[in-house]
Formats: structure tokens, C-alpha cells, sequence
């Protein structure tokens, strides 16, 4: 069997929750396994969930139920690349919902604090502009963004 690498993210009892929501918001995704603990561990008795694989627009991921003792930072986020302004209104709605926030740059936490980046690929596309001028107007937008918008990138990559 060839040697596998996935992130495994920790989670204080909920993970089966934030991977079925996760499941749901990203496409491509699913909930593949629910493993529950065979005996009682520092972060639950037996029988409770312990560990659930699934899978985030194909990327296999793993949620830990752990406990409380570690909380997710800005070091580590989830990159979402998204087609369109349509894409990215919606994703960025789900994240942020019931407890979630928004930040700078694309970049939003959900209600666990898992930080995400929602990007639409013109972003990409702007700030790889073969005019520097360009893609400096476009980064300097985006600096001042939220949630981005790629009509509002467009026209300062322009010079509007």
C-alpha cells in the first residue's frame, strides 16, 4: 500500500457534526467513516465518536474528537477555489453562519474556528496578470476586502 498523507483536524466532541456540515457546503464531499471509541479515552467514554474520515472536493480529511485542550489558529486554513462570485457568496454565507466570522482577504472562520479561504480563481487570475500594473491594483483591492468580489477586483485591476 503506498504511503498516504491527509490532515487530521481536532475537534472538542463535534467532529461528526462539523464534517456533516463541511459535507454539505463543499461539493464534491462526504462523510465517509464514523469510528467510535472501543474503550474510554481522555476525551470520551466508550462507544462515543472518535474519529471521522471524510472526504472535502476529493481531499480525504480526518476529524478528532480530542477534547478541549488544543482550538484551530490562523496557521493552518481550508483553501476553497471557486468558479465564480455566485460560488463564493454562497460558501461564504455557510462559513460564517451560526457563529462564524468574517476576516480579511477572502479569509473566514466557521463556528468551530476553523479558518477557510474562499477564492475565486479570477483572483488567482488577477494577481497573476502578465501587467504588473494590473495585479498590483487588483492585490491592493483585495487587501481591503472581506469576502472578495470579483466585479470589484476587475475594476480596479482596470483602473476603476
Amino acid at each position: 500500500m503506498p504511503t498516504t498523507t491527509y490532515p487530521c483536524l481536532w475537534f472538542d466532541g463535534d467532529a461528526e457534526e462539523a464534517a456533516t456540515f463541511y459535507a454539505s457546503v463543499v461539493p464534491g464531499s462526504s462523510v465517509d467513516k464514523v469510528w467510535r471509541s472501543p474503550a474510554d479515552t481522555p476525551s470520551g467514554p466508550a462507544g462515543d465518536v472518535l474519529v471521522v474520515d471524510f472526504t472535502l472536493a476529493g481531499q480525504r480529511v480526518q476529524g478528532l474528537n480530542g477534547g478541549p485542550e488544543f482550538r484551530f489558529t490562523e496557521a493552518v486554513s481550508m483553501v476553497v477555489e471557486v468558479d465564480d462570485q455566485a460560488e463564493v457568496d454562497r460558501l461564504w454565507e455557510a462559513l460564517t453562519a451560526d457563529g462564524g466570522e468574517p476576516g480579511p482577504c477572502g479569509w473566514c472562520k466557521d463556528r468551530w474556528g476553523l479558518s477557510w479561504q474562499v477564492v475565486p480563481t479570477r483572483l488567482n487570475e488577477l494577481l497573476d496578470d502578465p501587467d504588473p500594473e494590473r495585479a498590483r491594483r487588483a492585490m491592493e483591492a483585495m487587501l481591503q476586502m472581506q469576502k472578495i468580489d470579483v466585479a470589484a477586483l476587475e475594476r480596479a485591476a482596470d483602473g476603476g
